[in-house]
């Protein structure tokens, strides 16, 4: 019995402790279910949190809706005829549909979307897009649902998304489409995808032609591609040249671009081309470029044109003027644009010199002595010269009317005739000179024939008569004769071929280095033999031995010797007077004489051509206007201190380089 006993209490023992440790382990069982429960449960909170989801249960019964998870409605729920206010009016009758499937148990879930007023206190709706799945929920035997659970997700953003994506993509496929640019598509490898509208009309897709052409060439191998564009490696690409289109009848030129299209990795993924005619662009380029070439070209020719003009105002000395009446001022312009000098009425009044002068007058009512044209001559004072010399200035004008007849501007020019002027005043001179060289020649040809007749009809006479001398002495006497008659003609025929190289060729020196003390001796000794008259007597005044200088010995000879042979014919008896002295870093020459002497009114006339004063001398009256061309070509002097009666010097005085002297 008690083994027994023992054996139940053990039994029972171990039963208890059985019994304790399935409890535990059901325990631990159920607290292990329940954690997976609440994080399971944490979870779907957490990840409805995260979606911003809510769920809904609608008691069919009640006609009701609250929420189970979520605040999208309030907490009190709300009506079905409040549910279906907030519901919008082009979602409502989809959405009733689905849930009386639901309701009528032709369905146990139902997925639809609708738009959804988060508005309740009656304001502004705020109108969200909501994604719903509703589940129907049955009890056991029961054939109709007695209630719906919704679970709504918030695709508000999404949905906005979406439209903003869709409103972009129109735009895009409006801006593809109805774009003036041509646009294309292809793959990677060259194919073609699509083209918009300009393109196809661009590129003559309507054709069978075109669209085979386009749609089965590969774009590697179209022109200009295939020799611009390396497949292997494709960069934008830009050129502008004549389109090769198939079934076009004109070559258009396009603009080309080529750019590659890349996705998000870098890949190449489109290949796009954009074209545009630019036909009637570039025409309009050459035309444009040819009009700013002959715009250039005008307004070249209008700059030169004003230049040339400005140098003929400034050459010719004259301006162009115009009154301002508004202001009571003359503008003056050298040219047509450029104001070079302002004045004002009064001011330019004053330039006048006569108070009493007419074109003064005019200034005190210019519009009405300047409504016709004038042309005046006015000495007046320098209105652009910086001088006190007194002017001749040539005034013109023209009065310029409007359309309607009334006087606006007044225009003309003004010119400096002061040169003018003086150059017909010289002119007059010129011609009076002219006139008296005329007679001065008329009377030199006459004394010429004079002159050579004389001396000839000498040696012809003489040299016939010498053949008939018996004696010795008588033959010399006539030789003498013809011999100073050759002198004097040849003299004569000097002087003119002297005169005639100055007129051509200008004069000419050749100076040398001299020793002017033995020149001067020498020159003495061949004049002296030319005063053969018995009763007057030559006279050398040398001061010095040696006087080294440098200048033309021969010029200065021909000039004592038209002194002496001039002496030589006005002197019978006396003395005839040589000498040379140094004086004003120059020589100064002269010869004296003894003879008729010059009135004091004749003395300037004797250097002038073909002047003699006594035409019973023989001479051309060419010699001393040869010295005189002689001294002021040596930048030298020349003159003649001269009385009736008691004689004559001339004289010459030249600068010089004096080296040595004793």
């Amino acid at each position: 019995m008690s083994t027994l006993y023992y054996i139940l209490l053990i039994l029972l023992l171990m039963a208890f402790i059985g019994i304790i440790i399935f409890n535990r382990i059901i325990k631990q069982r159920i607290q292990r279910a329940s954690e997976r429960c609440n994080n399971t449960k944490n979870m779907m909170q957490q990840a409805m949190n995260v979606c911003e989801n809510a769920v809904l249960y609608y008691d069919i019964s009640k006609k009701k809706i609250w929420n189970l998870y979520g605040h999208l409605l309030p907490e009190e729920g709300v009506s079905t005829e409040e549910w279906k206010e907030h519901v919008h009016q082009e979602d409502l009758p989809d959405a009733l549909y689905w849930l009386h499937l639901l309701m009528e148990g032709k369905g146990k879930s139902a997925e639809f979307r609708f738009h959804w007023n988060f508005e309740y206190g009656g304001g502004r709706p705020r109108w969200g897009y909501l994604h719903n799945i509703s589940v129907a929920e049955y009890e056991e035997g029961q054939e109709l649902p007695i209630g719906i659970i919704n679970t709504m997700i918030d695709e508000t953003e999404i949905k906005k998304q979406q439209d903003r994506e869709k409103e972009l993509t129109e735009k895009y496929k409006l801006v593809f489409e109805q774009s003036i640019i041509g646009l294309s598509f292809y793959t990677p490898d060259g194919k073609f995808l699509d083209a918009n509208q300009h393109m196809r009309k661009l590129c003559n897709f309507d054709t069978k032609e075109g669209y085979e052409f386009f749609t089965n060439v590969n774009l590697f191998e179209a022109s200009p591609f295939r020799d611009h564009v390396n497949k292997e490696h494709i960069e934008e690409f830009w050129v502008c040249a004549k389109g090769d289109i198939p079934g076009q009848n004109s070559i258009p030129y396009l603009e080309i671009r080529l750019l590659p299209i890349y996705d998000k990795d870098g890949k190449l993924a489109y290949i796009s081309i954009a074209t545009r005619d630019v036909s009637e662009e570039r025409d309009m380029y050459l035309q444009s470029k040819l009009n700013d070439i002959q715009i250039q070209k005008a307004n070249e020719e209008i700059h030169r044109y004003e230049t040339e003009l400005q140098y003929m105002m400034e050459a010719i000395d004259m301006r162009a003027w115009r009154i301002n009446y508004a202001e009571r001022k003359v503008q003056f312009m050298k040219g047509l644009s450029k104001i070079e000098k302002e004045l004002s009425f009064e001011e330019y009044e004053s330039y006048f010199i006569d108070d009493h002068d007419e074109i003064k007058k005019k200034f005190t009512d210019p519009e009405k002595y300047f409504k016709q044209p004038i042309s005046v001559l006015r000495k007046m004072r320098p209105v652009f010269h910086s001088t006190d010399e007194i002017q001749w200035n040539q005034i013109n004008s023209l009065p310029i009317y409007d359309d309607k007849g009334k006087l606006v501007a007044t225009f003309g020019i003004i010119r400096n005739m002061t040169k003018f002027i003086q150059v017909q005043e010289q002119l007059k001179q010129e011609t009076q000179r002219a006139n008296e060289s005329g007679r001065l020649k008329s009377v030199f040809l006459a004394n010429m024939t004079h002159e050579i007749r004389t001396p000839l009809n000498a040696i012809v006479g003489f040299s016939d008569l010498i053949q008939m001398m018996t004696t010795l002495e008588d033959k010399r006497e006539l030789t003498h004769v013809i011999h100073n008659n050759c002198d004097m003609l040849l003299r004569l025929i000097n002087d003119i071929m002297a005169i005639s190289a100055m007129d051509a060729n200008g004069l000419t020196m050749k100076p040398t280095d001299t020793d002017f003390a033995v020149t001067f001796n020498e020159m003495c000794q061949s004049l002296a033999q030319r005063v053969e008259n018995p009763k007057v007597e030559f006279i050398k005044e040398n001061p010095y031995h040696t006087l080294l200088t440098h200048l033309d010995a021969g010029r200065i000879t021909q000039v004592i010797t038209n002194f002496v042979t001039n002496a030589v014919k006005y002197t019978q008896e006396g003395h005839i007077r040589v000498g040379y002295r140094l004086q004003d870093n120059g020589i100064y020459m002269y010869c004296e004489d003894t003879g008729v002497g010059i009135p004091k009114e004749q003395c300037s006339k004797v250097f002038d051509r073909f002047v003699k004063l006594n035409d019973y001398v023989q001479g051309t009256g060419l010699g001393l206007s040869i010295c005189k061309a002689i001294a002021e070509h040596c930048n030298g002097k020349i003159g003649v201190d001269s009385e009736v009666g008691k004689g004559s010097t001339f004289w010459f005085w030249i600068p010089v380089e004096i080296k040595e002297v004793n």
